[in-house]
């Protein structure tokens, strides 16, 4: 496949975005870049959001890992459908009830200053690290099939990309990806259904073929039953539902989506929509893995993980297919890099720097703050995928749930104490807290043959790491003088 056609995609692709970014960016202010004025279609946020939930990750990784999981990821699926329905009846109310920008100011109501600073400090290093990685993931496909040919270094594409998503973001904000996010989605969901529609008229298979296929090759194996095992069906699951509740409810990237939707009702909607969604598309996903494995058999390719859906698309499927392959991929790409630096400028603006409670400061200078912000995130973000370039793991999907358990376990810990109970929490030993709850766990997971013998531990780390952030509040915290929220 001629790269010079594939890179002539991508820019054309990208002249699109820009297009949208300026018809939505016009007449913009701070309040649409944060929140997008409260006035998005929830219908539109839902349906974008998928996007920014899947990520290139999904579209290659979770493909890519059935040889070896089979259809297990599935149980970490329904697990994110208990929690988005903790998102919709619990969080929601909660943050429409307080008029929300940031959602982290809910912990400074409930807490203090300190425990809101750790609440925003631990989203800001979550975000980067999971955003980055699925970056990473991506540029690096695009790297070794278009920018390769062309000798152009691994951080010059890095460094192009991130200007790109810069120069549409930079305005509108919250406002423009609502829009953007929901092209993205359409043509990443389009890219998918056309692979798994030409795999199976390849082959000449029809679904049910295919499936007894994968079935002798042992692939669609959904539910595991040994509580030694990692992929055992209860820890997946609850897993996956504190995961949603986490990366997605305590989140500021995905829920300055939702409450910049005009009501709570509307939100919820959002929220219900996309959990089914999810559901279907995943199944998906991982039909096309069982396929794209099958296919690589009847080829006699040897690649594995997240390196077949592209060497199979790029080197094995006609030039049609290639192009499709790569405006689904960077689809995926976009909506999981501009949302994360965009929701990462509003949190430090607001959380860190407190930009909208300081009287002194015009809508001008607020702006112009919030400007340096974004580009200084657009810089680390290069520097973060660089590391993982160094680090080039076979699967960041398994990378991206590990970073997940560490960093937003405290977050966990946090919300579920403040919702949970009505006792006060001495607010200057909560980061020490928050801090000291990861490193009993790394603890743990570093030396668990000694301490737990043959129990290996999964997903549920992430809710370990919550409820050890959840007794130390207890520890340090007394009953509450007055009714709180």
């Amino acid at each position: 496949m001629s790269p010079i056609l594939l890179f002539s995609i991508v820019i054309i692709y990208f002249a699109v975005l820009l297009l949208v970014a300026w018809y939505t960016g016009r007449n913009s202010n701070n309040e649409s870049f944060f929140i997008g004025n409260r006035n998005s279609n929830w219908m539109l946020v839902a349906f974008g959001m998928v996007g920014t939930s899947l990520s290139g990750v999904t579209f290659v990784s979770v493909p890519g890992g059935v040889a070896t999981t089979a259809f297990s990821y599935f149980q970490v699926v329904l697990g994110y459908f208990l929690g988005y329905i903790v998102i919709a009846y619990v969080l929601l109310p909660l943050y429409y009830r307080l008029n929300l920008t940031s959602i982290y100011n809910y912990l400074n109501e409930r807490f203090g200053k300190s425990s809101y600073r750790t609440g925003a400090s631990f989203f800001i290093l979550s975000r980067t690290l999971g955003a980055t990685a699925r970056l990473y993931l991506v540029v690096n496909i695009l790297q070794e099939a278009i920018m390769n040919q062309f000798h152009v270094p691994f951080w010059i594409t890095t460094l192009v990309i991130l200007i790109m998503i810069l120069l549409y973001t930079f305005e509108g904000g919250v406002k423009t990806i609502v829009y953007t996010d929901t092209l993205q989605t359409t043509c990443m969901l389009l890219g998918l259904v056309i692979c798994v529609i030409y795999i199976l008229h390849t082959m000449n298979m029809s679904m049910a073929d295919s499936l007894v296929a994968m079935g002798h090759k042992g692939m669609t194996q959904i539910f595991f039953t040994n509580p030694d095992d990692r992929s055992f069906f209860l820890k997946q699951i609850l897993g996956g539902a504190f995961i949603t509740i986490t990366m997605t409810g305590m989140d500021q990237e995905m829920m300055q989506k939702n409450i910049s939707v005009k009501t709570l009702k509307g939100a919820q909607k959002n929220v219900m929509t996309l959990a089914f969604v999810m559901i279907g598309v995943i199944l998906l996903f991982l039909f096309l893995g069982g396929l794209l494995y099958l296919y690589a058999d009847q080829l006699h390719v040897d690649a594995v993980g997240d390196k077949i859906f592209p060497a199979l698309a790029l080197n094995h499927m006609p030039a049609f297919m290639s192009i499709i392959f790569i405006i689904a991929l960077i689809s995926a790409l976009f909506p999981s890099a501009d949302g994360a630096i965009t929701a990462l400028t509003s949190s430090f603006c607001i959380d860190i720097l407190d930009i909208r409670q300081r009287g002194n400061l015009t809508e001008a200078q607020q702006k112009s703050t919030r400007q340096k912000v974004h580009l200084v995130f657009t810089f680390i973000f290069l520097l973060f995928v660089l590391l993982f370039k160094y680090i080039n793991s076979a699967s960041m999907i398994g990378v991206i749930l590990i970073v997940a358990s560490y960093t937003y376990g405290p977050l966990l810990g946090l919300f579920s104490f403040g919702i949970l109970t009505r006792r006060r929490v001495k607010d200057g030993v909560v980061p020490l807290i928050a801090i000291a709850a990861p490193l009993v766990c790394l603890f743990l997971d570093t030396y668990q043959a000694k301490v737990l013998g043959d129990y290996k531990i999964g997903l549920e780390l992430l809710v370990l790491n919550g409820l050890l952030m959840f007794m130390g509040l207890l520890l340090f915290s007394k009953p509450a003088e007055k009714k709180l929220f």
